[in-house]
């Protein structure tokens, strides 16, 4: 009885499959691009409720004040006078940076106020306040 298959058929692969090689890079690379935005939410606050405008997005800074009233800038705690100084920076520097304000709904009032205070003072053109969508 005759073999039916030739011996140039059973030779090694010598070559890697990059298929699966190219899918695992894609999908590290789709896990990255959807996980990446929540990591700027890292700094839990409580915001309140409204409807708002997106904004275009270009060069942005956060500013967020916390339940026990710490102020961060870009997630790093900060104090009144480094924000106040960094914010005269950047409103000399680029005016027409937005700077968003993430503000926990019980926090008093006046702790909002002052920061407000700070980027008019810094000539900040442009400001928002961040709430959560509406129900």
């Amino acid at each position: 009885m005759a073999r039916r298959t030739s011996m140039l058929a059973l030779q090694e692969i010598k070559e890697i499959n990059m298929t699966p090689l190219i899918d695992l890079t894609f999908l590290l690379l789709i896990t990255f691009i959807i996980t990446f935005p929540l990591l700027e939410q890292g700094i839990y606050v409580n915001l309140p409720r409204g409807k708002a405008d997106d904004l275009d997005v270009r060069q942005m800074r956060t500013i967020t004040l916390d339940i026990q009233g710490q102020v961060y800038l870009d997630r790093a705690p900060v104090t009144h006078e480094a924000l106040a100084a960094e914010m005269n920076d950047l409103g000399r520097a680029d005016p027409e940076t937005i700077v968003l304000v993430r503000a926990d709904e019980k926090i008093a009032y006046g702790r909002l106020v002052e920061i407000l205070n700070i980027l008019r003072e810094a000539k900040i053109a442009r400001m928002a306040l961040v709430t959560s969508p509406e129900k």
